[in-house]
């Protein structure tokens, strides 16, 4: 792994501050807690004039309860996330995805916003300098194809970060601030379907906090699947959040990782409202995940294992979820 480049770094003391000088300085890059960022500076895969490090912004840092909702600034690290036991108690999919991120000294210095404005990642791209050379870059990064899908017009690097289907099922939406001001959308409108440009984030916007509602009745849960048991990013990663109203399903959202070049919502299970938890309603799930979910040659496992192996993972929770709501 090769050094860092020389860079300025500079130190906001706000968000506002932090948004003016990104305008200052178009070739800069914000600098939440580093885990990605560096060790993607250090392979060549981004480059920046300067840094601007968020570490100071005390708003970004921020975590409270206000009007039945948790209010999480982008700054907060998953350690402090996975910990949280309001977060444990009313949220567990977001505890439990936080806690699975990577390694314990990853978590304490790695944030809730890094985690959702995560680089995509394939196999092809995620390499060295002179591994991407042999074999002449990919679209992503200097070339013209993507390694993927090679006859494709668009990137179909993957997104893999842990808590965004979390934050999905949970039905979070987020608060950006740019140059013309602040403005909220829902965290399925924070990405977007292409591996190059994954977030409708513009350049000189920041993710300054995520809004996750705390609606009695509901149960959730998050699961992974990787290599090793730690710090592997996901193959593939399953949230569901699920309301049980007696013997029938009172409402359903479940969210995907590492299938997609976004994080997916998975849409079509509204029908299942109102209708018994049975071998149909699992075999409904399956079908839609399947069909809104599309694993590529991102990864060194098999994609049709990728492909099965989600919606196993998923009607896993829900039979889990299913009886703990009981």
């Amino acid at each position: 792994m090769a050094a860092l480049s020389d860079f300025r770094l500079l130190r906001p003391a706000s968000a506002a501050d932090a948004v003016r000088l990104r305008g200052e300085h178009p070739a800069s890059r914000f600098l939440a807690g580093g885990t990605d960022l560096l060790p993607n500076m250090r392979r060549g895969l981004v480059t920046a004039e300067a840094i601007i490090d968020l570490g100071g912004v005390a708003e970004l840092a921020e975590l409270r309860v206000v009007d039945a909702a948790l209010h999480v600034g982008a700054g907060v690290t998953l350690a402090t996330l996975a910990a949280d036991p309001v977060v444990q108690a009313r949220l567990p999919a977001l505890a439990q995805a936080a806690a699975s991120v990577a390694g314990p000294t990853h978590r304490t210095a790695a944030t809730l916003g890094g985690n959702l404005c995560l680089d995509t990642r394939c196999m092809y791209y995620n390499q060295s300098e002179p591994w991407r050379h042999a074999i002449q870059n990919c679209m992503k990064i200097a070339g013209d194809t993507c390694r993927v899908a090679t006859k494709s017009d668009r990137c179909w690097a993957a997104f893999s970060g842990d808590v965004a289907p979390a934050l999905l099922a949970l039905d979070a939406e987020v608060q950006v601030l740019g140059p013309q001001g602040s403005r909220r959308l829902s965290l399925a409108d924070f990405y977007r379907d292409d591996g190059m440009a994954w977030l409708s984030l513009a350049a000189d916007e920041l993710l300054v906090s995520v809004r996750i509602p705390l609606t009695d009745g509901w149960v959730s849960a998050y699961e992974k699947l990787q290599v090793r048991g730690a710090i592997d990013f996901p193959l593939t990663g399953v949230a569901v959040a699920l309301r049980r109203e007696g013997d029938l399903i009172g409402d359903l959202r479940v969210a995907c990782t590492g299938v997609s070049s976004r994080p997916e919502l998975i849409g079509g299970l509204e029908s299942l409202a109102g209708k018994p938890f049975d071998d149909a309603a699992l075999a409904l799930v399956e079908k839609q995940i399947k069909r809104g979910t599309q694993p590529m040659e991102t990864t060194v496992i098999n994609v049709s294992y990728r492909r099965r192996v989600t919606p196993v993972l998923a009607k896993r929770l829900l039979r889990r979820l299913w009886q703990a709501a009981a």
